[in-house]
């Protein structure tokens, strides 16, 4: 996820202090066994996703269904996202196929979804925070899951772009 790092505190006279600075990579896998699971819950990411979640349970709470609500450029960005995602599918029909670990269909929406996936992350960002593309692309094809398995961690997706759109 975006990895923040605080500026040193030395103030120059000319310009107001930037509190917060962003360093982006390509994330890596770093659980793969039972006992990396303790590095995972001590870790900020493990805070970060865990707050997230906190944050988005309050701000549903007490509101109904049918409530009004202002719908931000992010947001709007984000459903057109899922909006080419959806299109993407009806233009990948089911193949009449007998197989164990699901449609072979999937696996070409999948390629586009790789090839494309910078590109949709970059159009929901704002121009300052186009350099987080490639990693936040890979939490996006990571939550749809791959061309042989799916998981489902489309929250880290989001979390990234929240960090990136309100920093």
């Amino acid at each position: 996820m975006c990895e923040t790092t605080i500026t040193s505190s030395i103030l120059s006279d000319d310009k107001p202090p930037n509190p917060v600075s962003f360093s982006f990579m390509v994330p890596k896998k770093e659980i793969s066994m039972v006992p990396d699971m303790g590095k995972w819950k001590r870790s900020q990411a493990y805070a970060d996703y865990m707050g997230f979640i906190l944050t988005l349970n309050e701000g549903v709470k007490r509101k109904k269904l049918t409530c009004e609500y202002q719908v931000s450029e992010t947001v709007e960005k984000l459903l057109a996202m899922l909006a080419t995602l959806d299109r993407w599918i009806d233009e990948t029909p089911p193949i009449d196929q007998p197989s164990r670990f699901g449609n072979k269909a999937y696996r070409t929406w999948y390629a586009k979804l790789d090839q494309e996936a910078e590109a949709l992350v970059t159009a929901i960002l704002p121009s300052e925070r186009h350099d987080a593309a490639p990693e936040i692309a890979v939490y996006l094809k990571e939550a749809v899951g791959n061309s042989t398995r799916i998981d489902y961690v489309f929250i880290v997706f989001l979390i990234c772009l929240c960090m990136c759109v309100f920093p």
